[in-house]
This record gives structure tokens, C-alpha cells and sequence, in this order.
């Protein structure tokens, strides 16, 4: 492994546990490929023990449109919570929201499986979708002007993940989707505006991702599918809503 990698890996196991930032100036180079950052992301995890119990079942995946490569990271079981959450205690750098779609699988999926499936025969292992928020941190410095791999290495600058109350999944019109976002008293609101025009359309790479390693993901593993909403500045205090019509709602108190 490149001393640049270990680096970085030090640098985010440091910030884990100190709810801090790395200085991430001396590192711009230190993560050359995709491929380095997820090795980053498995080796924290596996410095930190998030998943000694078993493979992760909350991830995050998607991309800037439908060409774009996908980008993946699973997620810390600790700062996965169940609308409404209450933040308050949780030691954010930033804080900022992205509202989301996550899916949930009906059946397990394995690499075998993950390979043959395309957008319509991903969608078909879904058995449950539900609103949810994503607070986007950073353990960097720089915070979301890091580098891209960085960030990537850094789970993609995931925070923490508040999930609604689950309903069946059912394809809709996602591109006349209304979602709305209360951020303290401001009040924004969106229609038809995933960056890849469903949430579906991240599964297949997700899946193919999730499973390279050999590991099958049982049924019931969440993946949230990208933001409807760009990035949201939030502070702390504020109560943070979002809602999608004919789907449901979370919130969470930061």
C-alpha cells in the first residue's frame, strides 16, 4: 500500500475519533485513483469496527447525471437514525442537507446476480423506498473543496443519514416529483430534479459495487440514491424537514 494512502487513511482515523478535521493541503495527491479511495473507505472502517458484525447495510451512491461515473460508500450504522431524529449531540463539522430517496432490497443479491442486473431488473429487487436526509460533513480542512478522491476516501462526505417510515415501492412519474425542504424558516421546494431523473438508475453500478469483493447483501440493506436539492447550508439548532409527496417525510434536529 503507498505510504500516500496510509496517510490518508491516519489522517481520517485521527478525525473519526477526535470529531474533528485532517489538514488535507499536504495530501492533494495522495489518493490518484477511485480505486485508492475505496480501499481508504474499507480500511477506516475496518480501523474503526463499524462493520465486525456483519457486511453494511446502509450505503450511499450516485452521480452528477446518468453519465457520470457512479460513486459509492457504506455508511457507519451509528449515524444512521429513524425520522425524527435528534442531532444535537452529534459532532458535525458542517452541516449540510441533501434530500434523498432511499431504497430498500426485497431479496439478498450477490456478485453473480449484481452482473447481470440492468436498471429495470435492479429496480425489481426493490421492495420499500422512504424520504430521507442526508447531512453531508467533511473531516477535512477544507472541507467540500477537497480534492474529489479525498472526498471520496472521506465516504463521499457523508455525515449522518435520517430515514422516514417505509412504504412499497412503486414506480412514479419521477420526473414531475415534487420535494420540499425547511431548513429553520426557509422554505424551499423542487420538482423532477434527481440529477440522474430516477433514483433506480444508481442500482445497478450500486449493487455491481457492493458485491465485487464477494459479499452478498441481504435482504433488507438501504441504499440512499443522491440529492433532489443540491447542497443545503444548515446550522446548528436549526429543524430540518423534507417532504415528498405521495412518498412521506423525515426530519431531524440539529
Amino acid at each position: 500500500m503507498p505510504a500516500s494512502v496510509d496517510a490518508v487513511i491516519d489522517a481520517l482515523v485521527q478525525a473519526r475519533r477526535s470529531g474533528g478535521v485532517s489538514d488535507d493541503a499536504a495530501l492533494p495527491q495522495a489518493v490518484n485513483t477511485a480505486d485508492d479511495g475505496y480501499l481508504v473507505q474499507a480500511a477506516v472502517a475496518n480501523e474503526l469496527g463499524w462493520f465486525d458484525a456483519g457486511v453494511p447495510v446502509h450505503w450511499k451512491s450516485g452521480g452528477a447525471s446518468r453519465s457520470a461515473v457512479m460513486t459509492h460508500a457504506p455508511l457507519p450504522p451509528a449515524g444512521v437514525w429513524a425520522s425524527p431524529a435528534d442531532a444535537r449531540a452529534w459532532p458535525f463539522n458542517w452541516r449540510v442537507i441533501e434530500a434523498e430517496i432511499a431504497l430498500r432490497l426485497g431479496r439478498s443479491v450477490d456478485a453473480a446476480l449484481a452482473a447481470t442486473l440492468d436498471m429495470e431488473s435492479a429496480a425489481a429487487l426493490i421492495d420499500a423506498m422512504t424520504v430521507s436526509i442526508e447531512v453531508v460533513d467533511s473531516r477535512w480542512k477544507q472541507n467540500f473543496k477537497a480534492p474529489a478522491l479525498l472526498r471520496l476516501a472521506d465516504l463521499q462526505s457523508h455525515g449522518a443519514l435520517v430515514l422516514g417510515e417505509w412504504v412499497p415501492f412503486a414506480a412514479r412519474d419521477w420526473l414531475a416529483q415534487p420535494c420540499r425542504v425547511q431548513i429553520g424558516e426557509r422554505v424551499s421546494e423542487f420538482r423532477g430534479t434527481h440529477s440522474c431523473g430516477d433514483p433506480t438508475w444508481v442500482l445497478p453500478a450500486w449493487l455491481r459495487h457492493a458485491t465485487r469483493d464477494g459479499d452478498t447483501l441481504p435482504a433488507g440493506t438501504v441504499v440512499t440514491t443522491g440529492t433532489w436539492c443540491g447542497a443545503l447550508e444548515a446550522h446548528a439548532g436549526e429543524h430540518v424537514s423534507v417532504a415528498f409527496d405521495g412518498v412521506g417525510h423525515a426530519e431531524i434536529q440539529l
